[in-house]
């Protein structure tokens, strides 16, 4: 096993990253846990932290961990290091809670066991997939099969993917967009296909009424609504059911 680290993660350069992710989601589900303790009024839980009868909302906790291990690593020269590979893990933890209550930051209220707060679980879902994809060795905007090229082709490629990538997030395809950064090929279906309707892209160039639009929707509730239904279930089962 530890043979398997070195070779794979250490020697690599991933460390960090490893660490920052394994952090990241450990914290998340521990927070969530702790919420949902909360929520329930369980006796034996601790509560919340609330000095004064001021509650102290997790990011606060959350900003000072990032604070600690983001200029902890900026300090650690050797990032092969566990000095360096603990940095990452505190810094990973803090980013878990202020991700966790990213739509209260965003909208500036507690929104958090609301519609409104599964915007805080979607982000967390989406840093976890692209962790996930730095740390098996994919780079964003296809520099892995541009980097023995010449300049030239490294700026072609580099622009072309962040063009479609670009499209495919005006078109309101998120996680197609942000996954197109690291595969060029999912960006260019997200750029080609049909906008979400309610996205910038179909209220900019779908006039109303228009075959377009209709075909936008039509598909959105063919398709995107049960993959909705789908994400909800599962964001529900791991961060809990909003209150409405």
């Amino acid at each position: 096993m530890g043979e398997w680290f070195s070779r794979e993660i250490s020697d690599t350069g991933r460390l960090r990253l490893s660490c920052f992710l394994l952090a990241f989601i450990v914290g998340f589900l521990f927070i969530r846990f702790s919420v949902r303790m909360i929520r329930r009024q369980v006796r034996w839980w601790p509560g919340n932290v609330s000095p004064g009868g001021q509650h102290i909302h997790h990011v606060v906790f959350g900003l000072v961990f990032m604070c600690v291990g983001g200029v902890g690593g900026l300090a650690i020269a050797d990032d092969t290091s566990g000095l360096a590979g603990a940095a990452a893990a505190v810094f990973g933890l803090g980013t878990a809670l202020v991700l966790d209550e990213f739509a209260l930051v965003l909208h500036l209220k507690d929104v958090y066991w609301s519609e409104q707060g599964r915007l805080s679980v979607e982000v967390v879902f989406i840093t976890v997939a692209l962790c996930g994809l730095l740390l098996v060795g994919l780079r964003p905007l296809g520099m892995d099969e541009a980097a023995g090229d010449g300049l030239w082709a490294i700026a072609f490629v580099l622009v072309l993917n962040l063009f479609l990538a670009l499209v495919a997030l005006l078109k309101g395809k998120v996680w197609t967009g942000l996954i197109g950064l690291f595969v060029g090929v999912v960006a260019f279906v997200g750029a080609v296909r049909l906008a979400r309707p309610d996205s910038l892209w179909a209220q900019r160039r779908y006039a109303e009424g228009s075959r377009k639009e209709r075909r936008a929707k039509a598909r959105e509730r063919r398709y995107r609504l049960p993959l909705q239904r789908l994400g909800d279930w599962l964001s529900d089962l791991v961060a809990g059911r909003p209150s409405g």
